[in-house]
This record gives structure tokens, C-alpha cells and sequence, in this order.
């Protein structure tokens, strides 16, 4: 046999594990996983620390609470900070966790199962809408900001874009032709349409405390 065949087996288990680099970000996306995890755990890790020194110390200022807006004690006393039953940050840890494992896979070289992309999707999916229920509930509920969450909004947006515009963007993963296509159209402006994504954020932000803003020297 040439030494450049394959067998069967080989050739079914290259197919069945699709990598990065069949996407349209082969080098972007790995890092960016890598990375944004990183960032995301690190801040739900230093959120769980402050929220456990208020659960003991009620009296306990939060290092994020800087001013009246930016002011992690005001959204983490709040029902919003325990969506779920338990501290919004625990969930970070996991979800970050995860995320920031699959990157280091892929720079190693690691392929995945069509399931495995359809659950990072799914997850991706679950932290964005959540991340923007927590934004309306800072900005119009709660008003006030908590720095640390904000370094939370500001991975999982981009870690939800480019995992979805990776997995549209793969025929192998038989996902609905139009949403392909619309990837397709979408994907060589991906830098312009998360940059306009991070303006709104911004505009509504300084909108919404723009009487606080104008105060400051």
C-alpha cells in the first residue's frame, strides 16, 4: 500500500471530526476561545470571591464599586445577581472553563464531533441572550454597572459571534441553507457588525447615565 493512502478508518474519523481549521477563522477562533475564557473566568472567579465577602460581611465594600454607576455592590445584592437560584458568577466559571479548554484543544490540534460544535453552539447561544437580559436589567432595572460583568459582556459577545459564524459558515454540520447563506454574507464584514454591536452597548450605556457622566471633571 502507498504510504500516502489511508485506511477506512482514518478517513471516517477525519471527516467525523471536523476542526477549526475548516471554518472560516482557522486562527481566530482557538485564540479567541483561549483567551476569552481566560478573561471570562478570571472575572467570575473575582465576582464569586467579592459575593462570598458580602455574604459574610454585609457591610463589605466590593474593589469594583468605584462611583455611584460603576458600583459591583449595588448589582450584586440585587435578585438579578441570582438568576438561577444561586450567584450569576458560578455559572461563569463553568461556562469559562469550558470555553477556555476547548480553545487549547484546538491550538493542539484537537477535531470535534458535529454534536460537540452544535453544544458550544447551544452554550454560546444560552450565555449571549443571558449577558443581554443582565445588560437590560443593569441598565433600566438595577442602573448601576458592575466592571468585572462588563469584562463578562464584553468575551461572551464576540465568543457568540465567531462560534456561530464558524459553525454557519460549515457545510458538514447540515445546518439550514439560509442561515448559511446569510453567514456567507455576513462573515467579510464579521469586524464591522461586532464593532457596531459594541457602539450600541456603548451608546445605550452613556445614554442611560448620561446625567452622572456629565458631572464628572
Amino acid at each position: 500500500m502507498p504510504p500516502s493512502s489511508k485506511s477506512p478508518t482514518q478517513t471516517e474519523r477525519s471527516s467525523a471530526q471536523p476542526s477549526a481549521a475548516a471554518g472560516p477563522f482557522p486562527r481566530l477562533l482557538p485564540w479567541l476561545l483561549l483567551i476569552g475564557g481566560a478573561i471570562g473566568l478570571l472575572a467570575a472567579a473575582v465576582l464569586t470571591v467579592e459575593k462570598i465577602a458580602i455574604l459574610r460581611d454585609p457591610a463589605y465594600v466590593p474593589s469594583c464599586s468605584i462611583n455611584p454607576v460603576l458600583s459591583c455592590g449595588s448589582v450584586m445584592t440585587k435578585p438579578q445577581a441570582e438568576a438561577f437560584g444561586f450567584p450569576n458568577p458560578l455559572l461563569g466559571i463553568a461556562g469559562f472553563a469550558i470555553v477556555a479548554t476547548i480553545g487549547a484543544a484546538l491550538l493542539a490540534g484537537a477535531g470535534f464531533h458535529r454534536w460537540f460544535w452544535l453544544g458550544l453552539q447551544a452554550g454560546a447561544l444560552f450565555g449571549v441572550v443571558f449577558v443581554h437580559w443582565l445588560i437590560f436589567q443593569s441598565l433600566y432595572r438595577i442602573q448601576a454597572l458592575c466592571p468585572y460583568c462588563m469584562a463578562v459582556w464584553a468575551v461572551t459577545i464576540p465568543i457568540f459571534w465567531y462560534v456561530t459564524l464558524h459553525n454557519l459558515n460549515r457545510p458538514d454540520l447540515h445546518l439550514p441553507r439560509i442561515a448559511q447563506r446569510g453567514a456567507a454574507a455576513a462573515t467579510p464584514y464579521h469586524a464591522i457588525v461586532l464593532t457596531a454591536w459594541a457602539v450600541l452597548i456603548l451608546t445605550l450605556i452613556t445614554e442611560q447615565f448620561w446625567s452622572y457622566w456629565r458631572t464628572l471633571p
